[in-house]
């Protein structure tokens, strides 16, 4: 099962019932998706920071998830902290699953440097967003999307 990558258009309609929220719609680009996830790119550009949301209706929370999709979802998750870290050199890779403000369950991995606007605290209401052009694609997030694929091939 490969990262499959789709349009703008497409980027978020997937099988029903499932509909992605449409702040995190709004928020992001679409990298592609997995067999579980939808695979999103932040368009904050400040950070390397990749949204992992899996395609469950109705679910705000990890322990709602399948063992099976909750297992899925912590290999997605390793795959991008890896191959986030190797494209960028980072420092540290954050993950969270927070959920506060948007309740459908999303996952944020972002890579962090020390160097970065809000090191060490979190990224979250910190400065002004940059945004982020949908193209070309960052270098680490092609790095994120070949590194699933080759995750759901193996």
């Amino acid at each position: 099962m490969a990262v499959e990558a789709y349009t703008p258009e497409e980027a978020h309609v997937s099988e029903a019932p499932h509909t992605l929220d449409a702040r995190l719609a709004n928020d992001t680009l679409p990298l592609g998706q997995t067999a579980l996830s939808h695979v999103l790119l932040a368009r904050d550009g400040r950070w390397p920071w990749i949204i992992l949301v899996p395609r469950r209706q109705d679910v705000a929370e990890l322990h709602e998830l399948s063992p099976q999709d909750l297992s899925t979802l912590m290999q997605e998750v390793a795959t991008t902290s890896r191959s986030l870290q190797q494209a960028t050199g980072c420092h540290k890779v954050n993950v969270a699953a927070i959920g506060n403000i948007v309740r459908q369950l999303h996952v944020h991995v972002v890579a962090r440097h020390k160097t970065d606007a809000a090191w060490p605290g979190p990224i979250w209401g910190v400065g002004v967003p940059e945004s982020r052009l949908s193209a070309p694609l960052p270098d680490f997030a092609e790095v994120v999307k070949t590194a699933l694929m080759t995750r759901q091939l193996s």
